[in-house]
């Protein structure tokens, strides 16, 4: 599926036929319809990979090395990596790809997108083809779920975690060819399911995604769907909006990626690599707990925070006091007004974040202490309670409002880019160690 990979024979030539010419041909077997259904428990289960995840991805052919992995966290949009785990299709070998380096990527927060390149169409060309009978397509697939399971397995790759054939592009003008596909796939997601696995598809959008939302439409419950579908449409809008070629809704509650950008020269920390771009909205997409007051019934997250000096009351001086308090400068308490004890507190977070003790809540003083506390590195897609304090820090920095909601959109990397930008830093849109230490006075 990238530069290198399986599909070079075809180089994802868009058929030009329209589904909707296609109606008449598309009309699938007349087989017992599948009572295999996707296990819910399974695709919301904690530690699966990819997880719940909404931002940028890329895939290569091989597993990079560590350092480029490093590289990359820091410096690159992406925040998940396609990785190939095996079948009799994949071309290149992954050196790197070991338990080590799959625990790795995760505990620094890489996100692993897990493809299987097993029997391509039976039409196709490739050496290693599905069988145009139906039940023995219907066995391979199964089989190449039970094989791609063991391989995830010995990689810490772990049940409630979803795994995606890669499926080439091919003729789907060709019924039995078509079909013997669909067949395929269906053993596929009957074998992961049964397997306590997540079913998930990649193909081009013309081809193997057509194919299945059109039977997914005109002969519903026939086939086991995949849960998730990964499709190639090189149009370089990073988003999971399809056309006409997919118009059932079964994947529209966070279960598409697609790939908008083929075979591109990219290079972050000076380590070059061609990968396929990807846009990724799968498990409950990026999504935040609801956040918990850092006082009762006193607002901190604000449109704006202005200067305070000596002799302000009111909502803002409240909040003040709040994070004051939350950040164990003072225990004073919380009274809307901006008293003596206050300006003492405030010269005491001065001091502490190497300010000039003023008195004053400025700018300056009101990033450092929103952004006190622990200072992992951030990219679109993470979310939890560093985000709360970074877009709280950036909305003080940067004087204007940023959406403070706890999920690093695109448009919280933009105000990141901003600030790095405004303050000569490397300008990427990822929150680093010096992104925070900017926030914080240092």
């Amino acid at each position: 599926m990238t530069f290198s990979g399986p599909r070079s024979a075809t180089r994802w030539t868009a058929l030009l036929t329209s589904v909707a010419a296609l109606a008449a041909t598309l009309l699938v077997g007349t087989a017992a319809p599948s009572t295999a259904a996707p296990d819910p428990a399974a695709r919301k289960a904690g530690g699966s990979a990819p997880g719940s995840f909404t931002g940028y991805a890329f895939d290569t052919c091989s597993a990079p090395a560590q350092e480029v992995m490093d590289a990359w966290w820091d410096e690159s949009p992406y925040a998940a990596v396609g990785i190939y785990l095996g079948g009799s299709n994949r071309l290149c070998d992954q050196p790197q790809l070991t338990p080590g380096w799959v625990g790795a990527q995760r505990a620094q927060g890489w996100r692993l997108l897990s493809l299987w390149v097993g029997p391509q169409a039976a039409c196709s060309t490739y050496a290693d083809k599905m069988s145009f009978d139906f039940p023995t397509a219907e066995a391979q697939g199964q089989a190449q779920a039970a094989a791609a399971v063991t391989v995830a397995q010995s990689l810490g790759i772990g049940g409630g975690s979803t795994l995606y054939y890669d499926l080439e592009d091919y003729d789907i003008t060709s019924t039995p060819c078509r079909q013997s596909s669909l067949w395929f796939l269906s053993g596929w997601s009957k074998g992961l399911h049964a397997a306590g696995y997540t079913s998930g598809v990649y193909s081009n959008i013309a081809a193997g995604i057509a194919a299945l939302d059109y039977a997914d439409r005109a002969s519903y419950g026939t086939y086991t769907m995949p849960d998730e579908i990964w499709f190639a449409w090189n149009n370089n809008q990073a988003d999971t909006v399809t056309d006409e070629r997919v118009l059932s809704s079964r994947w529209d509650d966070h279960a598409r990626i697609h790939q908008y950008l083929l075979d591109t020269p990219q290079s972050f920390g000076g380590y070059p690599l061609t990968v396929d771009a990807n846009w990724a909205d799968v498990g409950e997409g990026s999504v935040a707990k609801p956040a918990k007051r850092l006082c009762r019934g006193v607002e901190v997250d604000l449109r704006r925070y202005p200067t305070l000096r000596a002799g302000k009351r009111g909502p803002v001086v409240s909040a003040a006091q709040c994070v004051l308090r939350k950040q164990r400068i003072t225990n004073a308490p919380i009274t809307g007004r901006y008293d003596a004890r206050t300006v003492a507190a405030v010269k005491k977070a001065q001091r502490k974040f190497g300010l000039k003790p003023t008195g004053r809540l400025t700018a300056p003083t009101w990033a450092a202490l929103l952004a006190k506390g622990k200072h992992p590195d951030l990219k679109v897609g993470s979310t939890g309670e560093p985000v709360l304090r970074l877009q709280r820090a950036l909305t003080a920095a940067l004087g204007r409002k940023v959406v403070i909601d706890g999920v690093y959109s695109v448009d919280t990397a933009r105000r990141v880019t901003k600030l790095q930008r405004k303050r000569g830093l490397s300008v990427t849109g990822v929150t680093t160690a010096e992104v925070w230490d900017e926030l914080s006075g240092q």
